[in-house]
């Protein structure tokens, strides 16, 4: 079954996933347990998983999807992550420290490809191309998900990603060569992550790179606008990248 054009309800299952580095816990969402569904992969932001969160990857799948959400943090500890919302900046980037420190650029690629093999191989899940999402830290993991498995990855999406194209020998942008999947970014305004030379440096890399995709930045739009919970959620500009992203999946996933 391909995504359709009105919403069902879904239902979510807790699973287990075995990496080479450990166990991540999450979710699958789908329509209906007994439906094949194509796959996407929802990678969260670095708030990790959490109502929002499950609420988006729920809307998702409610398109058509059997929708993985891992928890990617796994190596820092199990779910919940945190009983509340950073409540200022400082914990906020002490959070983001804690958590992105075990996530070179070769674990989440690691990763990435256990999250594909794994909801590949689910009963749910058809046979044909699947997608994938990151917002904010894992965009970049989008494109290595994509780089890992191009045989099985035909659309990544990347929302307010951060360092995707950087000066560093493992950058996310330097796995474009090896990518055959269709992408899309939707880069926010004045991101102190994506700042518009590092943006200028992932369009010029794209068009090197010759495959389909499409990369904007969304006016008015702060870092982490898509998810409800951040304090510069913007509802408009969030609607408009979720239009975005099911166009992506609908023309790319069978």
């Amino acid at each position: 079954m391909v995504g359709p054009d009105h919403e069902k309800p879904v239902m979510e299952e807790k699973i287990e996933i075995r990496t080479a580095d450990g166990t991540s816990e999450g979710f699958l969402y789908r329509p209906e347990a007994s439906a094949i569904y194509p796959g996407i992969i929802h990678l969260t932001d670095i708030g990790g998983i959490r109502p929002t969160q499950e609420e988006m990857a729920r809307r998702l799948a409610a398109q058509g999807y059997a929708v993985l959400m891992p928890n990617v943090f796994y190596r820092s500890g199990k779910l919940p992550l945190f009983d509340a919302p950073a409540k200022s900046m400082d914990e906020r980037m002490q959070r983001f420290a804690k958590l992105s420190a075990p996530l070179s650029a070769q674990a989440l690629t690691r990763d990435a490809a256990s999250y594909v093999d794994f909801l590949a191989g689910h009963g749910s899940v058809s046979q044909g191309g699947m997608g994938v999402v990151g917002y904010c830290f894992t965009g970049k993991m989008a494109l290595f998900a994509a780089k890992a498995r191009p045989g099985k990855i035909a659309a990544a999406a990347s929302f307010h990603g951060g360092g995707l194209a950087t000066d560093a020998p493992d950058s996310p942008h330097l796995a474009l060569p090896a990518i055959k999947a269709r992408l899309y970014f939707g880069h926010a305004t004045n991101d102190r992550s994506m700042p518009a030379e590092a943006i200028a440096k992932l369009d010029q890399a794209l068009q090197a790179w010759g495959g389909r995709y499409q990369s904007e930045v969304y006016d008015g739009a702060s870092h982490s606008w898509t998810v409800p919970d951040s304090p510069v959620y913007n509802q408009p500009q969030a609607e408009r990248a979720f239009e975005k992203l099911t166009e992506l999946f609908k023309e790319t996933l069978r």
